[in-house]
């Protein structure tokens, strides 16, 4: 008996430090099984899916199961394949091994072993010339607190507002870019009626962004660059009074800093059409869900929108 006791004894012993050793492995247990199709046997979710495909807020991604630090906000970029993609992850929390498949490159938590997807390498889609893969359902995000009054909002008008969107958000320093309407008199306008009726309102862009990283002279720099602030009637193909080009200055800095561009531009030979109009008291619309970030679910670039340098 007395065996049999010092034998459970030890038993009992190794499950406790065992479970010391992996406090995260009850965590496996409550896993959806849709978690457990990726995470654990090794899965992937469909494609435009994931819940973190379009996050652009400022954190740190963490493994779903043992929530250990994997990837920096600063390392996520668009790649446009249905995936989160990172180009870095934090030193050591990766853990490479060659896929079962014998060509692919299987990327695991180093801590836990949780499946998280694939790296891909030489693709040159960014500097470091490396694509983590990643299956949002494998990760838990981390959001930086930030102040809200720290940060600031901005409104640009330049013809169709996903194309704008596009570009202005993918900036350093912008938290957010968001389509909607702004200028005319009608309240919380829809697509059909700014399009169709007279409405007044110009396809706009709201930007909300952190001043201790981007200035509004340099996003109002970006918003020249990436339009043709000459054109009259619309902005490329797309004809209307909807597509015109303006800004919505909030302030008499903001007009300041507008009317001195405008005044370089036009230094180098532009004829700037580029309305600006105080909106002190405007209001911004936000567009329908499916305006929002229109191009990264398509998967597809701007057709009507290229950056051209002017300053």
């Amino acid at each position: 008996m007395i065996k049999l006791l010092l034998i459970l004894s030890i038993i009992g012993l190794h499950l406790i430090n065992a479970q010391e050793l992996k406090p995260w492995a009850a965590a496996l247990q409550n896993l959806t099984e849709q978690e457990k199709e990726v995470i654990v046997n090794k899965g992937t979710e469909r494609p435009y899916t994931g819940k973190y495909l379009n996050n652009k807020e400022e954190g740190v991604y963490t493994c779903k199961v043992c929530d250990a630090p994997l990837y920096q906000s600063a390392d996520k970029f668009n790649s446009n394949c249905g995936w989160p993609s990172f180009d870095d992850e934090i030193k050591g929390a990766i853990k490479h091994k060659k896929d079962a498949d014998g060509y692919r490159m299987e990327i695991l938590c180093a801590n836990c072993n949780a499946h998280l997807g694939h790296v891909f390498k030489g693709e040159g889609m960014t500097a470091k010339n490396t694509r983590h893969c990643v299956n949002s359902i494998s990760l838990n995000f981390k959001k930086k607190e930030t102040k809200k009054e720290e940060l600031k909002r901005a409104y640009f008008a330049g013809g169709c507002f996903w194309g704008v969107e596009y570009h202005l958000e993918s900036i350093k320093g912008v938290k957010d870019a968001i389509s909607g309407y702004m200028g005319g008199k009608m309240k919380n306008p829809t697509y059909q009626e700014v399009i169709r009726k007279n409405t007044a309102h110009l396809e706009t862009v709201e930007v909300v962004y952190d001043p201790n990283v981007l200035s509004y002279e340099t996003l109002a720099k970006a918003f020249f660059e990436i339009h043709d602030p000459t054109q009259t009637n619309g902005q490329g193909p797309d004809i209307g009074s909807q597509y015109l080009s303006a800004i919505f200055v909030k302030n008499d800095e903001e007009k300041a800093t507008i009317q001195k561009l405008v005044k370089i531009l036009e230094s180098k030979g532009l004829k700037v059409a580029t309305k600006i109009i105080e909106a002190k008291e405007e209001v911004f619309y936000k567009a329908e869900d499916y305006h929002q970030d229109y191009y990264e679910h398509k998967g597809s670039k701007p057709y009507c929108h290229a950056y051209q340098k002017r300053f």
